[in-house]
């Protein structure tokens, strides 16, 4: 094999605020043997969500934090090199929880990894992004939990990011108006130029509120809500009567460590429909899903944009990227080159 060893990088402590390079050892440990029912997975590229700084910390959160010493988790996607499994055969590119090191192994048994199809329309790092859980994520938030109608005025934080980007283009399919949030001039005009929004609103400027309303004067009727905080609190305020507000992350307060507060009486007065959610509420659907966006996709629908770190090294620092906003579309850590 082209490594000798397996270099890992495990939890020594759990952030409080950044996320630094001391809150991991990077170790370096046998390349595993893979038993009956396994495969041995050489990680090609690894998926950075804000959901990994969830699981940094010791919160009340939807899986068990990951405990300190642990293989950092992660989901990615990887070459199968090894087999003694009928379901992975040599050369079969997976996906699942490969945790933030340079091989896994994949079993048979509970939290199994998915085999790819072959010949896929695109490059695997989409398969993490607009194809992937990321995709996912924005189809199923905003379609089973917004609910757009035709004419709506759909909302959207975050929104040069991974998921938002996605909601989106979306929103534009179903015949919607799609508003984004994004910060700084670049952000807003690839979401607007590049992605067919409607309107940007870019937070990082001082009359951001007066850019939320000129983009809404009819109210808002799906807020997909990545962020929290202040800008969570004026897209409520805006919001209309029986409007719906997919809750899929507050990524404002992850790296703060204090709670997210803010002013739900919009929520009572708008009587707004209020769902969180995490992707895998809707994994009996994810093939359904990933077929419609792959399917957008190829059309040309569906436009996707990966910013890809070079080195497994880099994840600790490339994380901090989905909460400075140094990321455009999905955020991708090549581990390896593709055989």
């Amino acid at each position: 094999m082209k490594n000798d060893v397996n270099r890992q990088f495990r939890l020594k402590s759990r952030p409080t605020g950044r996320i630094e390079t001391s809150n991991f050892d990077l170790a370096k440990e046998p390349i595993p043997e893979p038993g009956p029912g396994q495969a041995l997975v050489r990680v090609l590229y690894l998926s950075l969500d804000p959901t990994n700084r969830i699981w940094m910390s010791d919160m009340d959160q939807y899986m068990p934090p990951v405990e300190i010493g642990a293989v950092m988790r992660g989901g990615g996607i990887g070459i199968v090199v090894k087999s003694n499994s009928a379901r992975y055969k040599e050369g079969d590119h997976v996906s699942g929880l490969t945790g933030w090191q340079d091989y896994c192994i994949a079993d048979e048994g509970a939290n199994a990894m998915s085999v790819l199809p072959k010949g896929l329309p695109v490059g695997l790092p989409t398969m993490l992004g607009a194809c992937g859980m990321t995709g996912l994520t924005a189809y199923f938030g905003l379609l089973e939990l917004g609910e757009p109608q035709p004419g709506n005025t759909v909302v959207v934080s975050a929104a040069a990011g991974a998921v938002g980007s996605v909601v989106g283009q979306i929103a534009k399919i179903k015949g919607c108006r799609a508003i984004g949030i994004a910060g700084g001039p670049d952000k807003c005009r690839h979401i607007v130029e590049d992605l067919g929004f409607d309107a940007a609103v870019d937070y990082k400027r001082a009359d951001w509120r007066d850019q939320l309303a000129a983009a809404t004067p009819d109210g808002i009727d799906v807020n997909f809500e990545n962020v929290g905080g202040e800008i969570m609190e004026a897209v409520m305020a805006r919001m209309n009567l029986f409007s719906r507000m997919p809750l899929c992350g507050m990524i404002s307060g992850y790296n703060t460590g204090e709670p997210m507060r803010a002013d739900f009486s919009p929520i009572l007065m708008r009587r707004i429909t209020v769902r969180g959610f995490i992707v895998i509420d809707f994994m009996a659907k994810f093939a359904e899903g990933t077929m419609q966006l792959a399917q957008w996709v190829a059309e040309g629908k569906l436009k996707h944009r990966e910013t890809i770190v070079d080195g497994l090294e880099q994840a600790p620092t490339a994380v901090n990227k989905l909460f400075d906003g140094g990321n455009i579309g999905k955020l991708v850590v090549k581990v390896a080159d593709a055989p």
